[in-house]
């Protein structure tokens, strides 16, 4: 769009797009050839969206966990346990900016159940050694609690040891950098091209169909009779005991003896059929927004790629209304609009997320939106507009004020 404001902006105002027009030539017949290396843009957008960028996607996510579990050093976070190396557990309360620097740091040995070792220390500096093969914890002002003893029994001696400095060291053996299979990834929304997509949604929409049609029920009746068969149509059952015709609820077959078992045993079916109904619509939920990541995918796929020709109708028959080149004007009014289209897309995505909109009107908002506003903009820029001059608006205000004077005139 920048492009395509500067380029027309700067014919414009070196007069270039009045000779073109006094010569017969139209603005659109002198923007198609702009407008066809746009449309080749959009489509190898569309191309590279498509094939290029799910393979790099699931290339990246790859590399970026066999680094992350290569690399524990790169994955421990503040505040969180981190247990990934065999024996330990590993707490950092604060870590800087720098990634090396840690305060508030605690170190769980679980090499034996029985045993409590435990090492805290106020800060620390935490970093791979020169052959990567050891993560190393060098801590200052610190405490060491130990337990020692056959760890088979309870007969143990605890000791608590300060101490200034202390190097801590972690084998990383077992960390050794392996690489992990490109199929551990491949299902997700953002690796897969459109038929890739199709395929996932039409999966995710016939095991909602499941869902909604049979697994209510099967769970309802598993808990309550124990099996599907007693429902379906057999031999008729015989008759044990009529029921008096003075009974009217279920409670007064109840012998007094066994109502409270009975009344017990009811209450634990209702709560597992609860937590069982709690579990479906979870499950539902969460493939419905499944459902929605891959929509939102298979949209983006086009409306991003369709969003480089919008812009260009916006940007061309702008640049010749304003009539400036360079890096100013154009400039300021490209990023005001590329922000609109960025916002309109973001908040688009969201509602679609959080299930405000579908996932056509949520992805395509931002092209629909700002498709009218460059159809204007090319019928102003059609028949030389003056939008954007400031002498049309100077005196258009004074007209508008000699008309009031006027008014003003008459009346006294």
């Amino acid at each position: 769009m920048i492009s395509s404001i500067m380029t027309f902006g700067n014919l414009g105002e070196s007069f270039e797009l009045v000779a073109i027009k006094s010569s017969g030539i139209s603005l659109m017949r002198f923007m198609r050839p702009v407008l066809f290396v746009s449309v080749i843009l959009s489509i190898v957008a569309f191309l590279i969206a498509n094939y290029v960028m799910p393979v790099a996607n699931l290339k990246f996510a790859t590399m970026l966990y066999d680094i992350r579990v290569a690399k524990p050093a790169f994955d421990i976070k503040e505040g969180i346990f981190y247990d990934k190396i065999p024996g330990y557990a590993i707490k950092v309360g604060k870590k800087a900016s720098d990634g090396n620097s840690i305060s508030n740091i605690i170190i769980f040995e679980s090499q034996f159940s029985l045993q409590d070792n435990i090492i805290t220390a106020e800060r620390g500096k935490m970093h791979m050694s020169d052959d990567k093969k050891f993560l190393e914890f060098d801590l200052e002002n610190g405490w060491r609690y130990q337990e020692k003893g056959p760890y088979n029994t309870v007969a143990t001696d605890y000791y608590r040891l300060g101490f200034k400095k202390y190097k801590k060291v972690f084998d990383l053996s077992s960390f050794n950098m392996m690489k992990t299979p490109d199929s551990l990834f491949k299902g997700s929304y953002d690796m897969l091209n459109v038929k890739q997509l199709n395929h996932a949604s039409d999966s995710i929409r016939k095991i909602l169909n499941e869902i909604e049609g049979n697994r209510v029920q099967k769970e309802v009746t598993v808990h309550f009779i124990g099996s599907s068969t007693f429902l379906k149509g057999g031999k008729e059952t015989p008759l044990l005991k009529k029921i008096p015709s003075n009974v009217t609820s279920y409670g007064q077959t109840i012998p007094d003896t066994a109502k409270t078992m009975t009344y017990s045993k009811a209450a634990d079916k209702i709560n597992l059929v609860k937590n069982a109904l709690d579990l479906v619509a979870y499950d539902d939920k969460q493939r419905n927004y499944d459902s929605r990541l891959y929509h939102i995918a298979w949209h983006k796929k086009f409306a991003l790629s369709f969003a480089c020709m919008v812009l260009f109708l916006i940007g061309a028959p702008l640049g010749s209304i304003i009539r400036k080149g360079g890096l100013g004007m154009p400039l300021v009014v490209a990023v005001v609009f590329f922000l609109i289209f960025h916002l309109l897309n973001m908040f688009g995505e969201k509602f679609v997320r959080q299930e405000i909109l579908p996932p056509f009107w949520g992805i395509w908002l931002s092209c629909m939106t700002l498709l009218p506003i460059g159809l204007f903009l090319v019928y102003k820029a059609m028949n030389d507009s003056q939008l954007f001059n400031n002498e049309f608006y100077f005196r258009l205000f004074k007209k508008i004020k000699s008309i009031s004077f006027i008014r003003n005139s008459s009346l006294t």
